[in-house]
């Protein structure tokens, strides 16, 4: 008899230890663990796994290779900008990860040493993440492109032994070289890598230096491929950098075997995917869930992953996504809610969709931002599939909610992230940590220990990381988000706790603003933001985007929306302005940048985020601000 997911969810946390175990018994260990769970006087206080031993490549790869599925396709690369597809069995990757891994050991990298990956999305991207892996290695991928400044706070964070670059990278039209910005890092920082190896592309010759740069393809040439070798479970398998409210990036550690143990779990009991069956994470390798939904965990469980460089509209069309699910026959796609959006916008019909066959699409997952009730139901009135969002972060790896639906299909609620997963208990906390009531807004923890595959520290930096996550909400990782838990025990992510606005002493949150404004007709996508104001303290602000096509006069449509503010929220939100813009300014990862608007909106000075898309948006967002009388 198949267990419920209430029956689950109860065990993962009444017998944490017994519950992961069977969870590990599905990887190849070299060691088996001395204890699952130990506690222990780490900056976390506990430990997964410990004394286990384990390589994570050798589980991505290898392990698949010698029980018969060298021959499936691990990994599809499909780039509309290049026009350009190409397939790799898993004996295929295992091979071309071993002989990269031989390269990196030729110039000394060893278990332990860091390495650091500013690449494109091409397959070398990841052939040289999972390298890493094979010696044991710590890589730290950078986002490609990122600015030289910022790369190079990171390279002396980390202290790479040798980086992994190309020689360009390609957005939409534009070809933007990646030497330069490298070599610029390098000159920027005080660590001085050894080696930098540099994959050249047609679209761009790079320089290289000599002494300190070797070709990628003469790397390789000759070198004997690279065994994988053993490390603990409790090893660094990777930093990912995310941003700091100092302005510092905080280097999230993930360890090797809780890592792959929640990982290979998450894919069949969260997206009840099988092995063999292709899945499709749109995202970036830069993010985290390129690490863990394009890389490690698709592999893990001997799914087909596909890397995907292009765009959700504009390579060619807002068709885009429907033909690679047609064509690679994708399963079960995970992308963030701006990309729907997007869609959305250019063709608010889903005329595109007819074009193609996803007879074989099961399920959409959604994660990233928050997404509007509105764009779910979009998405999933156009797909005829379920749409799921679920609620993550780069420090947990994986899903802290979901609608689990390898374990039960629960009911979806537009609106909510699902209800905690297996192995996280969410509370909805107030300033003291006790828990408020169903339904009341406050601040979202998760009682420790948390659950493997999350992260045991920050990069270098364990003070900070019990200051930052440990310290408020004792007993409790701050998630820094805010929301609710209705009656059902669904969790319901409202904003991060700094989009909690105080108007005249009352605590709203924009989230809920936003799905008024997005559930116009005429509005594809929106952002509402907290201003400064002398009488209440703060005011809401909204800034929206329309669809492709509306020719109505921009006045009626913000008194629509001022009008259903006050009908559903009500007077007390004090929402009286917004602005109509052609752009938000997000991140490349589709986060809004609702920070920066803040306080362009308030006259503060502001500095340019590094992950930003398109820096000239924020000429738009200050010209649409100046026009409805801000900064006051």
């Amino acid at each position: 008899m198949t267990a419920s997911f209430d029956e689950v969810h109860n065990r993962s946390l009444t017998d944490p230890e017994g519950f992961w175990s069977e969870a590990a018994e599905e990887l190849s260990w070299s060691r088996r663990w001395d204890s699952v769970l130990e506690r222990c006087d780490v900056p976390s206080g506990y430990r997964w796994f410990a004394g286990g031993r384990l390589n994570t490549c050798y589980n991505c790869l290898d392990v698949h290779v010698e029980n018969g599925r060298g021959d499936q396709a691990a990994l599809i690369y499909d780039s509309p900008v290049t026009d350009t597809t190409r397939r790799f069995s898993f004996r295929e990757l295992r091979d071309e990860v071993a002989t990269f891994a031989g390269a990196l050991a030729a110039q000394g990298v060893g278990r332990g040493d860091r390495v650091v990956v500013y690449m494109p999305m091409i397959p070398e991207a990841p052939i040289a993440m999972l390298a890493c892996a094979r010696l044991g290695a710590v890589h730290s991928v950078v986002f490609g492109g990122f600015a030289a400044p910022e790369l190079a706070v990171r390279i002396d964070d980390a202290q790479p032994k040798a980086i992994v670059t190309a020689s360009c990278g390609i957005e939409g039209q534009r070809v933007i070289p990646y030497k330069p910005l490298l070599d610029e890092a390098i000159r920027l920082a005080t660590h001085k890598p050894s080696t930098c190896f540099v994959l050249q592309r047609p679209q761009e010759t790079a320089s290289l230096v000599e002494g300190r740069d070797l070709d990628w393809s003469e790397a390789i040439a000759g070198v004997e491929p690279h065994d994988c070798v053993d490390v603990e479970a409790t090893d660094p398998l990777y930093i990912l950098y995310t941003s700091g409210t100092t302005g510092e990036p905080k280097g999230v550690v993930r360890d090797n075997g809780g890592h792959a143990v929640a990982l290979k779990w998450t894919m069949r009991n969260i997206y009840g995917v099988e092995p063999g069956e292709t899945y499709w994470a749109a995202s970036d390798v830069g993010w985290v869930v390129g690490h863990s939904y394009i890389v490690y965990a698709p592999l893990l469980n001997g799914n087909t992953t596909i890397l995907y460089e292009g765009k959700p509209v504009g390579t060619p069309d807002a068709g885009a996504f429907w033909r690679v699910i047609e064509q690679h026959r994708v399963s079960a796609m995970f992308t963030a809610p701006t990309a729907f959006r997007a869609i959305k916008r250019e063709d608010p019909n889903g005329e595109l969709l007819s074009r193609n066959d996803l007879s074989e699409f099961r399920t959409l997952f959604l994660a990233g931002e928050r997404c509007d009730p509105a764009t779910l139901e979009w998405a999933r009135d156009k797909l005829g599939v379920p749409v799921i969002d679920h609620w993550w972060q780069t420090e947990t790896g994986w899903a802290i909610c979901a609608n689990c639906i390898g374990i039960e299909m629960l009911p979806v609620k537009a609106g909510s992230a699902g209800r905690p997963a297996p192995g996280w208990d969410i509370r909805a906390v107030d300033e003291e940590t006790k828990e408020v009531a169903r339904n009341e807004t406050g601040a979202l923890v998760a009682k420790l220990p948390l659950p493997p595959g999350t992260f045991p520290t920050l990069w270098n930096a364990d003070r900070r990381f019990v200051e930052t996550y440990l310290t408020q909400y004792p007993g409790y990782y701050k998630t820094a988000d805010a929301g609710h838990v209705d009656a059902d025990g669904y969790v319901h992510i409202m904003a991060r706790t700094d989009d909690i606005i105080n108007v005249a002493a009352h605590r709203l949150s924009t989230g809920e603003m936003e799905e008024v404004l997005a559930a116009h007709p005429d509005v594809a996508e929106c952002a509402v933001v907290g201003v400064a104001d002398d009488l209440k303290g703060e005011v809401p602000v909204g800034f929206m985007v329309l669809k492709a096509g509306v020719a109505r006069e921009t006045g009626g449509i913000v008194s629509e929306v001022v009008s259903a503010v006050r009908e559903k929220i009500g007077p007390i939100a004090c929402f009286r302005q917004a602005a109509i813009v052609e752009r938000l300014p997000k991140t490349r990862s589709g986060k809004i940048l609702r920070g920066t608007i803040k306080k362009i909106a308030d006259g503060e000075e502001y500095k340019v985020p590094a992950t930003i898309d398109d820096p000239a948006i924020l000429d738009e967002i200050t010209a649409a601000l100046r026009g409805i009388g801000y900064p006051g």
